[in-house]
């Protein structure tokens, strides 16, 4: 079969695409052909050698895919022959074929694209993993959501929207509209802005009860002062750097604090099927009646992955950067 594959780590010129052995589904597994897959920043840091896959994933960049079954493993119930599924994968989404545990699929409503679908699992698991599993967010409770413009940003705010939390967010301001048009009550622009003060500001210096954050270090201190008595920081990500100087730890006790950090590519197979499970019946119904929806900045053909790889890197999207397999 054809696959993204790359020789040896660099930057988005190693990409091209090339031949690769045909990947054979076990008992529980179903064969996919792939008809969209969808960048994320793991599939950059793979591709430099920074973020090697889990023991025992394809080598294959691409963490989420759509497609069509067109093989089942011996023991496979749930799915047949020419059904058409969406779903997280721990690599192998950049290929014409990739395999898939029959429970961490799911059935593409008949509203949503192959296009549109591949754009969903990774982003919005994570944001419903970091809102419901970890930040406990519940209606009436306010959320900063770092990123805004990013594909779990994006996913984030709708996700809040469905439980009625006041949303803030952080992001530059080109992708503000598309923010406040989501869901979001207010944008900050971080390049511009302190967001704690804003945050103060906006909330009559109370805060916020959950923050969701992909930077890091840089954001850290300004994380506490933004958060509320029993506030909970969702840490999901290190972009701004891990390292923070000078930290006064009174503040998680005097504000009684959660910091919680957490990773799903790495998760068990059975943490993922479960949240796999809650997910769907959270939200197949809210795509097919539109409350929710994939949010997709640019279709890349994937002969073209390096060009999609720049234009992630860049910081130019608003939502998600798919691939066609074509």
């Amino acid at each position: 079969m054809r696959a993204v594959i790359y020789d040896n780590p660099g930057g988005p010129e190693v990409l091209r695409v090339g031949e690769y052995d045909k990947p054979v589904p076990s008992e529980k597994e179903i064969l996919v052909q792939v008809k969209a897959t969808a960048l994320n920043r793991a599939d950059t840091l793979q591709r430099m050698g920074k973020y090697p896959p889990p023991k025992g994933a394809s080598s294959i960049l691409g963490l989420e895919l759509s497609g069509i079954v067109v093989e089942t493993g011996r023991l496979v119930r749930k799915w047949n022959k020419g059904n058409n599924i969406f779903g997280l994968v721990p690599g192998g989404g950049y290929a014409e074929y990739a395999v898939i545990n029959e429970d961490m699929a799911m059935k593409i409503p008949e509203n949503i694209s192959y296009i549109q679908a591949a754009s969903i699992p990774e982003v919005f698991l994570t944001a419903y993993q970091a809102l419901f599993w970890y930040g406990k967010l519940r209606n009436g409770n306010s959320v900063l959501i770092h990123a805004g413009g990013s594909g779990v940003g994006t996913a984030g705010i709708q996700i809040a929207k469905e439980t009625g939390a006041e949303i803030f967010v952080t992001a530059s301001s080109p992708k503000h509209k598309t923010c406040l048009t989501l869901g979001a009550k207010k944008a900050i622009d971080y390049k511009s802005k302190n967001f704690a003060v804003e945050i103060l500001s906006y909330t009559n210096g109370t805060g916020v009860d959950v923050i969701i954050d992909f930077i890091g270090g840089p954001y850290f201190k300004m994380n506490l002062d933004s958060l509320k008595t029993d506030g909970r920081l969702i840490f999901l990500a290190s972009l701004g750097g891990g390292k923070v100087e000078e930290l006064d730890l009174r503040k998680i006790l005097s504000k009684r604090l959660s910091v919680i950090g957490s990773t799903l590519r790495s998760r068990s197979l059975d943490y993922q099927i479960n949240l796999t499970k809650e997910f769907s019946d959270f939200a197949l119904p809210k795509f097919e009646n539109g409350a929710l929806k994939p949010i997709i900045d640019t279709v890349f053909e994937w002969k073209d992955v390096s060009e999609a790889h720049r234009y992630m890197e860049a910081n130019k999207n608003t939502g998600k950067i798919v691939l066609e397999i074509k």
